[in-house]
């Protein structure tokens, strides 16, 4: 029985270590791939740009090569164009940061080449991201959809299935560990219910009107005012309340005769938002039109003097 386990161990250690032998140092390649960049891969955020060469050994481009490009799970088949160039684009390509690989197959005439490349995505690697990377790959997919009687007679599936179901549960632990709240968060959080507690008790304790522009809390208000103000206060709110009825009535045409919202909304922020300049105007205009009423009182008061 030690000797059928020593075999099996044995088996699995070759397997394991074969597989990280580059294929291309293991066989020389009916075609060559010659990346067009010292990578032959630019990573712009989003989108990964894969582009290379195809030849044969005499460097004669090889016109119209299938080209099959993977990394880690994303795969995609372009064709050479006259010039052996080939150009293969992953776009949404949004994975955390760490290093990928980049494998490219060629076949043209049942002739085969192969090579690999890697890129970098920068940025701080946390152990959530990298199990997370690890069980995105189809192999892990596979196994962790798989049942473990699936394995019975093949040893390197059931190590593999136990491999990958130890992954998930390391990565169910690093989740919890994350969504627990740190110290300094649990301090923010208290500060953060404290000052919208004192907020609301504040607004409590000022009891602030409803804001409109009638109503006996409007007309409290406007007698309580200095009788000198009292005409020119009153006179500004109902400027504003005007303003006002009228932003939301340009608002509601638009919407009716079809516009967007957006048209709406800015047509209606832009009579809202006037200048200073306008509302002293309109204080310089009420002065004015309140000193030339003062000015024909006294005239007319003078003259009904003079009548008597």
């Amino acid at each position: 029985m030690f000797k059928n386990k020593a075999i099996v161990v044995g088996l699995f250690s070759f397997f394991m270590i074969f597989s990280f032998i580059p294929t291309s140092e293991a066989e020389l390649w009916d075609l060559l791939i010659d990346f067009n960049t010292q990578k032959g891969v630019i990573y712009s955020g989003e989108t990964v740009v894969v582009t290379g060469k195809v030849v044969d050994h005499s460097y004669k481009p090889i016109i119209e090569a299938k080209i099959l490009i993977r990394t880690g799970s994303d795969t995609t088949i372009v064709v050479t164009d006259p010039y052996g160039v080939f150009r293969g684009e992953f776009e949404d390509f949004q994975r955390i940061p760490g290093t990928y690989a980049v494998n490219v197959i060629a076949s043209w005439n049942g002739k085969t080449g192969l090579s690999s490349t890697q890129f970098q995505v920068k940025g701080d690697i946390s152990p959530v991201s990298t199990l997370q990377e690890k069980l995105s790959t189809d192999e892990a997919r596979k196994y962790l959809s798989a049942n473990k009687t699936n394995f019975k007679k093949d040893p390197i599936g059931q190590t593999l299935f136990k491999y990958y179901h130890g992954l998930l549960e390391e990565l169910i632990l690093e989740q919890r560990k994350v969504s627990q709240p740190t110290e300094e968060q649990m301090y923010l959080e208290q500060q953060r219910v404290i000052a919208k507690n004192l907020r609301n008790l504040a607004i409590k304790e000022f009891n602030p009107g409803a804001g409109t522009y009638g109503g006996y809390q409007y007309d409290d208000y406007i007698n309580s005012l200095n009788p000198e103000i009292r005409d020119l206060v009153a006179s500004q709110l109902n400027f504003t309340k005007n303003t006002f009825e009228e932003a939301q009535k340009l608002r509601d045409e638009i919407l009716v005769n079809g516009g967007t919202f957006d048209e709406a909304r800015q047509a209606y922020l832009d009579i809202l938002s006037f200048p200073r300049e306008v509302l002293e105007q309109f204080n310089q205009e009420y002065i004015d039109k309140q000193s030339e009423e003062d000015s024909n009182d006294n005239q007319t008061s003078e003259e009904n003097s003079e009548n008597q």
